[in-house]
Order: C-alpha cells, then structure tokens, then sequence
C-alpha cells in the first residue's frame, strides 16, 4: 500500500487543546502560529525560538512543562527535547532540523499515542499538514480546501491556489445546501430548526454581457445565490453554471415591452428576501448607470432587507471601447456625459470635445442626433453606433450627426446599441475604414 493510500484526510479540532510543537525556526513559528489562530493551547519546546518574529504572543518561559497557556499565547520551554515533554498532548509537530531528534519525538509520540507531524521527513511522522485555503462565505460560513500531494508540498501549494482562485471568482459552486444551524438558548449545545431570517439581497452588475467582464465578487455572489432575478442585458452565459435548484426569474425588457415593471421587481426582490432566500439582481453594465439600482436599493432598505450594490463594468464606456472607441483621449477629448436617448439631448453642453455616451437611444436617434447638433456641436460632428457590445452581433455603425439616423436605418440597426457622438470616433477602426 503506497503512503497516499494510508492517508485518511481528516479535519481536527484543536481548540482549547494541548498541541506541541518541536523546533524554533521559521517553519516550527508558522505552525506555532497556525495552531493559535486555530484556538489551541501551543507549548514551543527549544532552546531558539523566533516566535516574536510571526507575531506570536508568549505567555512564559519556562524551564520545565506546566497546564500550558490560553488558546492566545504559547508556552515557551526554553531548552532542547525531552522525553515528557508532549505529556497531555493532542498531537505534535517537530520540526528542529536534526533527524535524530525528529525521530525521537516521533518515537516519543507512537509509544504515547499521539499523532505527530515531522518537517524534515514526512514518511517518519504520522500525520502531514495539508496546503490550506480558506473561502469566507456571504452566510458566515466557509470553505476549506487542505491538498495533500504525497511528499511534494509545491504541487499541493499550487493545486490548492488554483482551486481557492476558483472558489473566489465563483466558478464553483457555493451554495449552502444544509439548514443554517443555530443553538437553543433553553438547551445549550443542542442544534434546533433555523427560526424565520431575512434572505439578503446583492444588486450585481453584471457588465455588457460578456461572462469575462463581471467582477469576481459579482460571479462569487450569483454562485452562492438561492434566487436570480435576471434582466435581459446581463450575462446570462452565467446563468447555465447555476445549480439546478436556483430560482431563475427573468424580469428583461426589449424597446416598448416591459413585461414585468419595475414596482413587480421591487416586490419580487422583498418577496425572496423574506422568505429567507439570498438573492442575486442580475443586471446588465452597473447598477447605479441609468440601472435604477438606487430605486431598488431604497426599496430593499425599507424593508429592512439587508442590500448590497456590486458595481459592474458598465456599457457606457466598456461597448465604445469593444470596437475601439476610447470616450476620452488627450489632446480628443477630455471629458464625456452618459445620458438615455429619452432625455433633452439639447440641453447637454460641449463641443466634439467632450463625448456624449447615449444609452437607449436608437428607437429615437433621428431626434436626439437633430438635437444634438448644434453652435458648439456642429451636424459634422463624428457618430458611432455600436449594436450588441461584446455580443455574437457586435457591429459598429459611423457617421455624423447629420447622417448618422440614415445610415443606422439603413443598416438595419436594432438594440440593444450605443451611441457615441464626438471626435473619439475618428479613432476607431471603422471610422478609418469608412475614410479609406
């Protein structure tokens, strides 16, 4: 039977127990330091220790074992190993850096029946330490992953940072599938049924679609998530990673149809929360850029929901971008607006110095890009329209304030588009194109 197979992964409880560790140097300090973190009671044994180094509060040194300190500080005995010295322990590390001496503890620590861990040569020890990782969950909970990998603690380091880069983005599962547990107050230690809580409510922002382009705290929360309420725009690639058991609501609107309204929404959103689900609102760019993520905040807050905006890359600037748009460039433009095609776009001041970002606004193009033109924004002013940004039909269409409603027409321009008016335009590609 090779080691691997003798191995019966297990998680210990250490706290308030007695854990020895063996050796003063750097690696008997870490996990010297990693057993007090973990509220055990620590007792160093060596004549060196670097314990003030990693930070490590020393209760006393002391030439001989006593009971052994709080869970906060370690015992120094300040002098080399002895036999006794692991008397009433749970288990032990060494870590001196002599074989003979590793040998000895872990000797010391068969016939005593204690599980004893060794630095130097794993295959004398009965226990090894895995490479650990530790997810903090939105629930207060966590998520260990401890790697072993034989006798190669780098291959387990890296196995275990590429699984902890995983659990953070969110691209594995996190949900809770068990009861949050909670003790009786009549009868301490006993596990009851949950009492009634209120589910939380994270606003995402999901970007301009494309399922790279979401934060990680963003795709972190829609793992963890109990229900999703999703708007068209958002990445819904997303969605299809979700486990089968979460709650997919789809409130998304297209021009002129808005099958579920924004007072639906905000109910829905109070709705799960009280029933004590966690609840994810998907949206497309970020919340707070023309999102009515701020409606949807007050709302939660009302209620006394608990709430959180996640903000998102949003489409004002990300979409322009995608097809080589920058909305501001020195010595171009120095700064820009963002504004829904809705509103009075006359009334929006600058020249072809300053980008105007419209979001919205290609059912009413003609009128704004008429509205726009004028003293200071003259009808030659450059225009972009960008369909379906970081989409399977992203197409950019140019012109200029006088011609740019034609050409979009002719196209055959449908939404979701933006709309970019200023001389940022004459850097892209199309722009150069249609030069050419």
């Amino acid at each position: 039977m090779s080691d691997a197979e003798q191995i019966y992964p297990l998680g210990l409880k250490v706290a308030g127990r007695l854990v020895v560790v063996v050796g003063g140097g750097p690696v008997a300090a870490r996990r010297a330091r990693s057993l007090v973190e973990a509220g055990a009671r620590v007792r160093v044994v060596a004549p060196h220790a670097a314990l003030a180094e990693f930070g490590i509060p020393v209760a006393a040194e002391v030439a001989e074992p006593t009971d052994g300190p709080g869970p906060a500080e370690v015992e120094w005995v300040r002098r080399d190993y002895r036999s006794g010295d692991l008397d009433g322990a749970w288990l032990v590390h060494t870590a001196t850096g002599s074989a003979p001496v590793d040998r000895q503890v872990s000797d010391d620590a068969e016939r005593a029946r204690i599980f004893c861990v060794t630095a130097g040569d794993a295959s004398v020890g009965t226990a090894w330490v895995p490479a650990v990782a530790r997810t903090p969950l939105t629930d207060g909970g966590e998520v260990t992953v401890a790697v072993t990998a034989g006798r190669d603690p780098r291959r387990a380091q890296a196995i275990r940072d590429a699984v902890a880069a995983q659990l953070q983005s969110g691209a594995l599962p996190l949900r809770r599938h068990r009861p949050r547990p909670t003790t009786s107050a009549d009868e301490p230690g006993t596990h009851v049924e949950p009492p009634e809580r209120l589910g939380r409510v994270w606003l995402v922002g999901g970007g301009p679609g494309d399922p790279g382009l979401i934060t990680a705290r963003g795709r972190s929360l829609l793992a963890q998530a109990d229900v999703v309420i999703v708007d068209r725009l958002g990445p819904r690639a997303l969605l299809g990673e979700l486990s089968p058991d979460v709650e997919v609501i789809d409130v998304g609107k297209t021009s002129g149809n808005h099958p579920v309204p924004q007072h639906e929404i905000n109910a829905l959103l109070i709705q799960h929360a009280q029933a004590g689900r966690d609840v994810v609102r998907l949206k497309g760019g970020d919340p707070y850029v023309l999102g009515r993520g701020g409606e949807e905040l007050a709302v939660c807050r009302a209620a006394g929901i608990e709430v959180e905006v996640v903000p998102g890359v949003t489409s004002a600037v990300s979409v322009p971008a995608a097809v080589g748009i920058p909305v501001t460039h020195r010595g171009v433009a120095r700064g820009f607006s963002v504004l829904t095609g809705h509103d009075g776009a006359a009334e929006v001041p600058g020249g072809p110095d300053h980008t105007l970002v419209l979001l919205m606004g290609v059912t009413r193009l003609a009128e704004a890009a008429e509205a726009l033109a004028t003293a200071d924004r003259p009808a030659d002013t450059p225009a972009a329209v960008v369909e379906d940004g970081y989409g399977e039909r992203q197409r950019v269409t140019v012109g200029t304030l006088a011609n740019i409603a034609e050409r979009a027409a002719a196209a055959g321009v449908r939404p979701p588009a933006v709309i970019v008016v200023g001389d940022v335009v004459r850097l892209s590609p199309a722009w150069r194109h249609q030069a050419r």
